[in-house]
């Protein structure tokens, strides 16, 4: 692995792009955005729903995003002569830059913490945070499967880093690493890449997790996803992928015509804590799983892939690092939409059973180099 060098720099707009540099020749990052952008601005609004006491954000500002633009005018791709992009440099390897219209900012216009209407029924406040875009290659054609493993371990450090950085920053709560891959997802820019949004709140689904795992431990002793986690590997049915440090599973109960959890072998709290040889591992793990999700229909699998970290200021023995792939195509030509029991009940109905996902997964194998061997790093 070669030395990761990081270059911050400004924006027009002020906002901070930061430049992750794995090739040792690469130059030294001193070009300027010579675009005339006018200053961010974000409304983001959170309110917390009195029936079910979860936070939900408003951000009516994002309406105006850019959305699918022609590839030669691509906002994520290297800038060229004549034609700037949210990256000044002619080329990169990782790039990093706050979103232009983000879901929560540091930086808040409007009012303060307060109640909707004045009731005292409804708690509103300004949608703080941070959300960056990570742009895994230059390369708008590719794809995170094709990444190399090098570039792929460039891209979990860059996480760490990230991750350490949006937990200091106030008022962040809970830092959520993730990528939209696919039209059928809801991607607006097809270039290869994914965000990070620092959370004013601990998010639902985690929090209901803290709370599960927190009644295991007083009941058990241990961690439930690490008795999940011995369970699956002592079975093999539902393993997809298997290292050193990690093991690639359908989670027993998967909601999702296609769902993997990557789950490493020793418990930790978040991405700062991995080793360098837990990092490698993923590496090699998760190409392994993203070559066989291409493979499962011959064709690019669309799908949501987030890391799974400790909230600021809870128990981090509650937590253990994990991510969590899942996709909604349920064949090469069908998709799973949310029928009434999901949307209004949050009951979910898989037309498959996730022995069934985890076999049809492992007779995909790998195509198209996904597995990362000899892939270019973009």
């Amino acid at each position: 692995m070669s030395v990761l060098r990081k270059t911050s720099r400004r924006l027009a707009d002020g906002r901070e792009i930061v430049y992750f540099d794995d090739t040792p020749d690469a130059p030294e990052r001193t070009a300027d955005d010579t675009r005339d952008l006018p200053e961010v601005t974000a409304a983001s609004e959170i309110r917390r729903d009195p029936l079910t006491d979860e936070w939900v954000a408003m951000a009516a500002h994002r309406q105006t995003r850019t959305y699918k633009p022609p590839a030669d005018l691509c906002p994520l791709c290297p800038s060229s002569p004549g034609t700037p992009s949210e990256v000044p440099e002619g080329d990169y390897d990782v790039v990093v830059f706050e979103n232009r219209f983000p879901s929560f900012a540091e930086r808040v216009d409007g009012m303060g913490e307060t109640t909707v209407d004045g009731a005292g029924l409804v708690p509103s406040a300004p949608g703080m945070g941070r959300c960056e875009v990570v742009c895994f290659t230059s390369d708008h054609a590719g794809s995170f499967g094709e990444l190399s493993r090098e570039r792929v371990r460039t891209v979990v450090d860059v996480w760490a880093d990230r991750t350490a950085e949006l937990s200091r920053l106030d008022g962040v709560r809970q830092v959520f690493p993730f990528e939209n891959r696919g039209e059928e997802i809801g991607v607006t820019l097809s270039h290869p890449h994914g965000q990070i949004y620092g959370y004013p709140f601990v998010t639902p689904r985690t929090e209901r997790m803290l709370a599960t795992a927190e009644e295991y431990r007083e009941r058990h002793g241990r961690h439930v996803l690490g008795d999940v986690l011995a369970a699956e590997r002592a079975s093999g049915e539902r393993i997809v992928a298997e290292g050193e440090y990690w093991t690639a599973f359908v989670p027993p109960a998967a909601r999702w015509p296609v769902q993997v959890q990557v789950v490493p072998h020793r418990q930790v709290a978040d991405l700062t804590e991995l080793t360098d040889a837990e990092r490698d591992d993923f590496a090699s793990v998760y190409l392994q799983v993203l070559g066989r999700c291409d493979g499962l229909y011959g064709k690019p699998l669309p799908y949501v892939a987030g890391w799974y970290q400790a909230p600021r200021g809870t128990d981090p023995g509650l937590s253990w690092l994990h991510l969590e792939l899942l996709s909604v195509l349920r064949s090469a030509d069908k998709l799973k939409y949310l029928a009434g029991s999901e949307s209004g009940m949050a009951v979910w109905i898989n037309d498959a059973t996730p022995e069934q996902i985890a076999r049809r997964l492992r007779e995909a194998g790998e195509v198209g180099g996904a597995a990362g061997a000899g892939a270019a790093t973009g």
